[in-house]
Protein backbone atom coordinates (compact mmCIF):
# COMPACT_ATOMS: atom_id res chain seq x y z
CA UNK A 1 0.00 0.00 0.00
CA UNK A 2 1.07 3.17 -0.73
CA UNK A 3 1.22 6.07 2.10
CA UNK A 4 1.22 9.85 2.03
CA UNK A 5 1.69 11.28 5.01
CA UNK A 6 1.13 15.17 4.16
CA UNK A 7 2.12 17.33 6.89
CA UNK A 8 1.03 21.15 7.06
CA UNK A 9 2.88 24.64 8.46
CA UNK A 10 5.58 24.25 10.98
CA UNK A 11 5.47 20.77 11.34
CA UNK A 12 9.25 21.11 9.50
CA UNK A 13 10.38 22.26 13.13
CA UNK A 14 9.25 19.08 15.33
CA UNK A 15 12.43 18.38 16.79
CA UNK A 16 13.47 21.49 17.55
CA UNK A 17 9.61 23.33 18.07
CA UNK A 18 8.35 23.64 21.93
CA UNK A 19 9.80 19.72 22.20
CA UNK A 20 7.30 20.13 25.37
CA UNK A 21 4.46 19.60 23.06
CA UNK A 22 5.86 18.03 19.60
CA UNK A 23 8.83 16.43 21.28
CA UNK A 24 12.81 16.00 20.21
CA UNK A 25 12.77 13.74 17.15
CA UNK A 26 12.77 14.93 13.84
CA UNK A 27 9.98 13.93 11.56
CA UNK A 28 12.81 12.89 9.32
CA UNK A 29 13.92 10.43 12.27
CA UNK A 30 10.86 9.49 12.88
CA UNK A 31 10.01 8.59 9.21
CA UNK A 32 13.02 5.84 9.23
CA UNK A 33 10.97 4.40 12.18
CA UNK A 34 8.12 4.27 10.22
CA UNK A 35 9.90 2.92 7.31
CA UNK A 36 11.64 0.30 9.46
CA UNK A 37 8.05 -0.62 11.02
CA UNK A 38 6.01 -0.75 8.54
CA UNK A 39 7.99 -2.32 5.35
CA UNK A 40 5.16 -3.94 3.74
CA UNK A 41 3.96 -0.11 2.59
CA UNK A 42 5.40 2.82 0.68
CA UNK A 43 5.22 5.83 2.96
CA UNK A 44 6.22 8.56 1.18
CA UNK A 45 5.77 12.34 2.96
CA UNK A 46 5.46 16.05 2.07
CA UNK A 47 5.32 18.99 4.15
CA UNK A 48 4.54 22.75 3.29
CA UNK A 49 3.84 25.21 4.99
CA UNK A 50 1.65 27.05 1.98
CA UNK A 51 -1.77 25.74 1.82
CA UNK A 52 -2.06 25.60 -2.06
CA UNK A 53 0.98 23.36 -2.39
CA UNK A 54 -0.95 20.82 0.28
CA UNK A 55 -3.91 20.62 -1.57
CA UNK A 56 -2.05 20.45 -5.49
CA UNK A 57 -0.04 17.55 -3.24
CA UNK A 58 -3.21 15.96 -2.79
CA UNK A 59 -4.73 16.39 -5.66
CA UNK A 60 -1.58 13.82 -7.43
CA UNK A 61 -3.72 11.25 -6.36
CA UNK A 62 -0.70 8.70 -6.33
CA UNK A 63 -1.48 7.42 -3.15
CA UNK A 64 -3.46 4.64 -1.51
CA UNK A 65 -3.94 5.96 2.18
CA UNK A 66 -3.71 9.52 3.44
CA UNK A 67 -2.36 10.52 6.97
CA UNK A 68 -2.51 14.28 7.10
CA UNK A 69 -1.66 16.63 9.93
CA UNK A 70 -2.90 19.88 8.72
CA UNK A 71 -1.38 21.98 11.46
CA UNK A 72 -2.86 25.34 12.06
CA UNK A 73 -4.49 24.76 8.52
CA UNK A 74 -6.80 22.54 10.54
CA UNK A 75 -8.62 25.06 12.18
CA UNK A 76 -9.76 27.14 9.07
CA UNK A 77 -8.63 26.12 5.78
CA UNK A 78 -12.08 24.89 4.52
CA UNK A 79 -10.12 24.72 1.00
CA UNK A 80 -7.96 21.82 2.76
CA UNK A 81 -11.34 20.38 3.73
CA UNK A 82 -12.71 20.13 0.81
CA UNK A 83 -10.19 19.22 -1.18
CA UNK A 84 -10.31 16.13 1.38
CA UNK A 85 -13.95 15.29 0.91
CA UNK A 86 -13.21 14.88 -2.75
CA UNK A 87 -10.75 11.86 -1.55
CA UNK A 88 -12.16 8.77 -1.69
CA UNK A 89 -9.27 6.57 -0.03
CA UNK A 90 -9.12 5.97 3.47
CA UNK A 91 -7.48 8.95 5.08
CA UNK A 92 -6.53 9.65 9.22
CA UNK A 93 -6.38 13.06 10.86
CA UNK A 94 -3.41 13.15 13.21
CA UNK A 95 -2.60 16.00 15.66
CA UNK A 96 0.82 15.12 17.58
CA UNK A 97 -0.53 17.35 20.73
CA UNK A 98 -4.17 16.99 22.62
CA UNK A 99 -5.63 19.98 20.48
CA UNK A 100 -8.65 19.24 23.01
CA UNK A 101 -6.11 20.65 25.97
CA UNK A 102 -4.86 23.36 23.96
CA UNK A 103 -5.94 27.04 23.24
CA UNK A 104 -9.70 27.27 22.09
CA UNK A 105 -9.30 28.14 18.70
CA UNK A 106 -7.50 24.88 18.45
CA UNK A 107 -9.79 22.59 20.01
CA UNK A 108 -11.94 23.12 16.41
CA UNK A 109 -11.19 21.32 13.14
CA UNK A 110 -12.51 22.07 9.89
CA UNK A 111 -10.89 19.26 8.13
CA UNK A 112 -12.06 16.41 10.23
CA UNK A 113 -15.53 15.93 9.07
CA UNK A 114 -13.84 15.02 6.11
CA UNK A 115 -11.65 12.34 7.49
CA UNK A 116 -12.55 8.77 8.43
CA UNK A 117 -11.07 9.33 11.75
CA UNK A 118 -9.14 11.80 13.92
CA UNK A 119 -6.21 10.50 16.59
CA UNK A 120 -5.11 13.40 18.71
CA UNK A 121 -2.92 13.35 21.60
CA UNK A 122 -0.58 10.57 21.62
CA UNK A 123 2.10 12.17 20.32
CA UNK A 124 4.38 11.13 16.97
CA UNK A 125 2.73 7.59 17.88
CA UNK A 126 -0.71 9.22 16.36
CA UNK A 127 0.91 8.45 12.61
CA UNK A 128 2.04 5.06 13.24
CA UNK A 129 -1.42 3.94 14.71
CA UNK A 130 -3.11 5.67 11.71
CA UNK A 131 -1.13 3.50 9.58
CA UNK A 132 -2.40 0.70 11.39
CA UNK A 133 -5.89 1.58 11.17
CA UNK A 134 -5.49 1.29 7.09
CA UNK A 135 -4.55 -2.56 7.86
CA UNK A 136 -2.01 -4.83 5.90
Amino acid sequence: MKILIANGPNLNLLGTREPEIYGSISMDDYLIELRTAFPQHEINDFQSNVEGEIINRLQEDDFDALVINPGAFTHYSYAIADCLKNISKPKIEVHISNIYKREEFRQKSVTAANTDGVLSGFGLKGYELAILSFGK
